[in-house]
């Protein structure tokens, strides 16, 4: 009998706009999406999309119909939604770590202050500055 894995995995808003819109990582996205256990996204990765949607639905790129739906998935997509912010010690440190802009801090940051309460915590990125971050701190989904 094969056992089930269970991920805990929190989606940056690269990974979550690759679930929602076809793109070179959408098979991944995807294939992620679909693993049992507990998908997480913030309140910055919930307003990054949210920003890209609006955007996008302004400047036409899409059918008003295609961003409805996005909209959609984002509110009833596998993720749950966290209410978490960064520990102070640690932001610091990993300011001094790793070279990386304001948002991307904040997104590792918090992956690493919720693994002192999840240790199996991942995070779930296509961005390659915090992809190699989070990397470096043993933090990518095997």
């Amino acid at each position: 009998m094969k056992k089930t894995v269970l991920v805990a995995v929190y989606w940056d808003s690269t990974s979550v706009l690759s679930a929602l819109f076809k793109d070179s990582n959408s098979e991944k996205a995807l294939s992620m999406s679909k693993k049992e256990g507990a998908h997480f996204f913030s309140a910055l990765c919930y307003a990054e999309v949210c920003s890209v949607l609006t955007r996008i639905r302004k400047d036409k790129k899409l059918k008003e119909v295609q961003v409805d739906v996005a909209f959609e998935i984002l509110k009833t997509g596998p993720w749950r939604r966290l209410n978490i912010w960064p520990e102070w010690n640690t932001l610091i440190a990993l300011s001094e770590k790793w070279s990386l802009n304001g948002s991307r801090l904040w997104h590792l940051a918090s992956v690493k202050t919720l693994q002192k309460q999840l240790p199996e915590l991942s995070l779930f990125t296509f961005d390659k500055e915090l992809r190699t971050a989070a990397e470096g701190e043993g933090l990518l989904p095997s």
